[in-house]
């Protein structure tokens, strides 16, 4: 196998970043709905164990709606895997599903895959992808609010070089 220079590859423009947030918000909704379904089954399991009431609701969902701890608990976990998804990817092999479907690739300046820490500190920055209109104003450098806090590129793959696994 070849070994590729990912420094080489051209910084993806504002379009292209947009095609793939499509693409990622979409698996985020579905990460997010079986999060959920995994978290009220666990909530319910709770529940059934004793480890709290119904607090005079009739259906289980009442419950977790109007208790707070339950209600925000569930919400982080929500939120959680989602985050998880995306850090992942992008320690593993610098792609989500939706930047591999559009040839992008998220990689520190010097072309090495970001560190699990690095992936954290891009989610607040790119604020449901917000950060990345920040590219319409930076033609030149074409670099979004997350890659600028955090030293990073989105980087356009050639099609032999997206190529491979996740």
């Amino acid at each position: 196998m070849n070994h590729i220079d990912f420094t080489s590859f051209p910084r993806a423009g504002f379009r292209r970043r947009f095609g793939s947030w499509v693409y990622d918000v979409l698996i985020a909704i579905a990460v997010y709905m079986v999060a959920g379904a995994m978290g009220f089954l666990l909530m319910y399991i709770g529940h059934y164990f004793g480890l709290f009431s119904m607090q005079g609701y009739d259906h289980f969902a009442d419950t977790i709606m109007h208790t707070f701890w339950l209600k925000w608990s569930n919400e982080l976990w929500k939120v959680a895997w989602v985050s998880y998804f995306f850090i992942y990817f992008w320690a593993k092999s610098g792609q989500t599903l939706g930047m591999k479907a559009w040839r992008l690739r998220l990689q520190n300046t010097d072309g090495t895959l970001i560190s699990k820490s690095t992936g954290l500190k891009r989610l607040i920055p790119t604020l449901l992808g917000l950060g990345n209109i920040l590219v319409l104003f930076d033609r030149k450098n074409k670099l979004s609010l997350q890659d600028r806090l955090t030293n990073t590129e989105v980087v356009t793959l050639s099609l032999d070089a997206n190529r491979g696994r996740l």
